[in-house]
């Protein structure tokens, strides 16, 4: 847990050298935007007789290796499943490691997420959080606003579902107070309230661990996202698994419910 985000020396202010694209990618034909499910740090350690939390840890470092990567190949945004709100369902002593570990590692990474230009967002109903936490997300989200580098979005407390419904309700409002017309209520509109407003949908999803589900995760945003499942456990997710995942994308035909316009 010691490794930080950029491994250089941080009393230089350097950046560590970037990792080239590998040369069996198209590089004008990566997403935009990348979402993942990061399954498998239970079993990760299960195998490998390790406490549960060792795998959580792990697949911290797991998430640092991808944000990096997607950095450094030019992909725009990288939204991760970090906690979900069935997840509360979970031992209370395994919830608590992890509420301490999220606060422990953005208190540790906003440094050198912030020199390295990320733009960091928590998506999910973050007043349920730990005050401690709630405290330190909104001094990220502040410090890195500006930045120009890779969106970094961490659903934290977050349900898809619960997502749509905070939606209509919020537009609910909005026509009970007179503010807007009913007939003017499109996907556009339905868009600006969810918690990814301003942020493209997804060109991708991957979810790790062999799991062939979305759990409740960004079900307007995934509309017409490819889905690649690999049964790599998210701990062992590096450059390999995430350059099979980006070929995998770029072999798809993205019609959006049009036709190939190479077929006759």
């Amino acid at each position: 847990m010691s490794r930080a985000l950029a491994t250089s020396d941080p009393s230089q202010g350097s950046r560590p050298a970037l990792q080239a694209l590998p040369a069996d990618l198209d590089p004008t034909r990566l997403p935009a935007h990348v979402a993942v499910i990061m399954d498998g740090n239970g079993r990760w350690a299960r195998r490998r007789n390790l406490p549960r939390v060792m795998g959580h840890r792990e697949g911290v470092e797991a998430l640092k290796r991808t944000l990096r990567l997607c950095s450094d190949w030019g992909i725009g945004a990288l939204t991760a499943y970090a906690f979900s709100t069935e997840n509360w369902s979970r031992p209370g002593e395994e919830v608590s490691f992890l509420m301490a570990l999220f606060e422990r590692v953005l208190a540790r990474e906003l440094e050198a997420l912030d020199r390295e230009q990320v733009c960091i967002r928590f998506l999910g109903d973050l007043q349920q959080l730990p005050t401690g936490l709630q405290e330190l997300i909104a001094k990220a989200e502040a410090r890195t606003a500006c930045n120009t580098g890779i969106h970094f979005n961490v659903c934290t407390n977050y349900g898809g579902r619960r997502e749509l419904v905070r939606a209509a309700r919020r537009l609910a409002e909005q026509v009970a107070r007179g503010e807007l017309d009913p007939a003017a209520i499109d996907e556009t509109a339905f868009a600006a309230e969810l918690h990814t407003a301003g942020e493209c949908d997804p060109d991708l999803l991957i979810r790790t661990s062999g799991e062939h589900r979305i759990s409740n995760f960004l079900l307007w945003q995934l509309a017409y996202a490819e889905l690649h499942v690999t049964d790599v456990l998210w701990p062992d997710f590096d450059a390999e698994a995430l350059t099979r995942a980006l070929l995998d994308y770029q072999g798809r035909q993205r019609r959006f419910g049009g036709v190939d316009p190479v077929s006759p």
